[in-house]
């Protein structure tokens, strides 16, 4: 579905990814982890049509991003920022609807037929529903983050992206967010800060540091204590909680604390 081939981003003078290359397949949920500056967001951004590589493609569904429009682009990849702020009184409704963006011409007659079920739809799915009317500078940021993930799935893009997607949620919201998530039909690529979270809910981890893949595959394959050490230079402990059965991961910040 989006493929990443040789991709290498400077930005100042300096690489902060280097020879990435990376494959998604439809339907996939992949975190992305590492420490931060680790080049996640950066790359999220290219796979995105929102930064050009210095070298290297990007493709989604066998189209190369660097030959297309914004709205071609729009129609193909959503995205989700981590950033929630908006800086207008817009209500809850009509952000999502900028997700139908793409969709529309400049003449009026020529509308989106198909947006308004959309919209619904991604508001009733993100339980954003009961506040559509409200102002979203009246939102917490955990529902802000909600807001922004309704517009995303209004776009009806297949592949959708997410950067720290539960960065502003309560526990509570956070794996309701996550569940939602992978339990979609598009391809999702997310930024996900919490190694617990990403090993519970994702099919496949990469593991990138200085802007490359350190490791790639599933949770129990990338998130050893071994390459978690090495990663994020700090003593770790893997092992697997017995009521998901998946990876939890415990730091120490000296060995002797082991």
């Amino acid at each position: 579905m989006i493929h990443v081939d040789g991709v290498s981003v400077d930005r100042g003078g300096v690489r902060v990814l280097s020879e990435v290359s990376l494959a998604v397949e439809r339907g996939e949920f992949v975190a992305l982890v590492g420490p931060n500056g680790a080049g996640k967001s950066t790359l999220l951004e290219v796979m995105g049509g929102l930064l050009s590589p210095t070298t290297g493609t990007v493709t989604v569904a066998d189209r190369a991003l660097a030959a297309l429009s914004a709205k071609e682009t729009a129609r193909l990849v959503a995205s989700v920022p981590q950033d929630t702020s908006f800086g207008f009184e817009f209500t809850v409704e009509q952000v999502v609807e900028m997700g139908r963006t793409p969709y529309r011409r400049r003449l009026r007659r020529q509308a989106d037929p198909e947006g308004p079920a959309r919209v619904a739809a991604a508001l009733e799915r993100t339980e954003t529903a009961a506040y559509a009317d409200r102002s979203v500078e009246t939102l917490s940021g955990g529902e802000k983050q909600r807001v922004l993930l309704a517009r995303a799935l209004a776009q009806d893009a297949p592949v959708l992206l997410l950067d720290e997607p539960t960065a502003s949620l309560d526990i509570n919201h956070q794996v309701q967010t996550l569940e939602l998530v992978a339990g979609l039909d598009e391809t999702v690529v997310a930024a996900i800060h919490d190694l617990e979270l990403a090993a519970r809910f994702c099919d496949r981890v990469v593991l990138l540091a200085d802007g490359t893949i350190q490791a790639a595959g599933t949770p129990e394959e990338v998130l050893t204590a071994e390459r978690l050490e090495a990663v994020f230079g700090t003593a770790v402990v893997v092992d697997e909680n017995p009521a998901t059965d998946t990876a939890t991961v415990t730091a120490f910040a000296d060995e002797n604390d082991l």
